[in-house]
């Protein structure tokens, strides 16, 4: 497969202004703000992997976030270690009227798959990848979503891929970065709780018991090779239980807003 690279060209031109919609992408526009090479992006999309372009002026191809979305899909599923059959069967199970949100929660669920990796970048690549500079409260507010942490070096970070293009999207997001701390150690919090409960009833019930039961060598290696398949069916049920649960939550609240009614005054 043509390699992508980091070091895709300049920031894209006409890359919007924060709180305004995201402009239509030249071919090279786009190929930056994914961070890989316009031969990788055309590559793409001969396989059929990303939809046509929109045509504009003078018959130039105009790329929205919706490819956007998903050429950074293709790429984690490519750094997961998927073979193009793999994503071509991967991209045509999902719905034709998917969104955008929707794109990137499996783009995070997908990383999520894979050890951590951070990835050290400079802050010139790391604007290239958001679309857009970054100011200080900007580069603060990704690292309170845990999004990117700093290093000893002012402007060098080390960016989490599965987080950062949804960081991006909440940064106009008009949420104090309080509440971004606050919400962090809360979802933290409860997901290492979750991990820890799921860890002791997968020992209690079905580790401890099988181990008892006196397996070969060659069994026991291949059930802890089976184990680490686990990971991604648990993860992704808890992404679909969190998704339904936030639903709910939200719902309550809308309801609870529109039977109040209008505010007198």
């Amino acid at each position: 497969m043509p390699g992508s690279g980091p070091d895709a060209g300049p920031a894209p031109a006409g890359a919007g202004t924060p709180g305004t919609p995201p402009p239509r992408l030249t071919v090279d526009e786009l190929a930056a703000r994914a961070g890989v090479t316009v031969r990788t992006l055309r590559f793409y999309s001969t396989k059929g992997l990303l939809p046509p372009p929109e045509l504009g002026p003078r018959r130039v191809g105009l790329y929205g976030v919706e490819h956007l979305d998903r050429l950074e899909l293709i790429e984690e599923l490519q750094r997961q270690g998927l073979t193009l059959a793999a994503i071509e069967r991967y991209l045509a199970r999902l719905p034709e009227d998917i969104s955008s949100l929707d794109l990137a929660i499996h783009r995070a669920l997908v990383a999520s798959w894979m050890p951590e990796t951070a990835e050290e970048t400079g802050r010139a690549q790391l604007e290239r990848r958001a679309g857009r500079a970054l100011s200080d409260a900007d580069i603060a507010r990704l690292a309170a979503m845990g999004a990117l942490e700093r290093t000893a070096e002012a402007d060098v970070f080390r960016v989490d891929p599965g987080l950062l293009p949804l960081g991006v999207r909440v940064l106009d997001v008009p949420i104090p970065l309080e509440t971004l701390v606050a919400a962090r150690a809360v979802v933290l919090g409860h997901s290492r709780a979750t991990a820890h409960e799921l860890h002791r009833l997968f020992r209690e019930t079905v580790w401890k018991p099988y181990r008892e039961s006196g397996p070969a060598p060659a069994e026991l290696e291949r059930m802890k090779g089976l184990t680490d398949h686990i990971q991604p069916m648990i993860a992704q049920a808890l992404v679909t239980a969190f998704q339904r649960s936030l639903r709910e939550e939200l719902g309550e609240e809308l309801g609870d807003d529109r039977a109040a009614g209008p505010a007198e005054g």
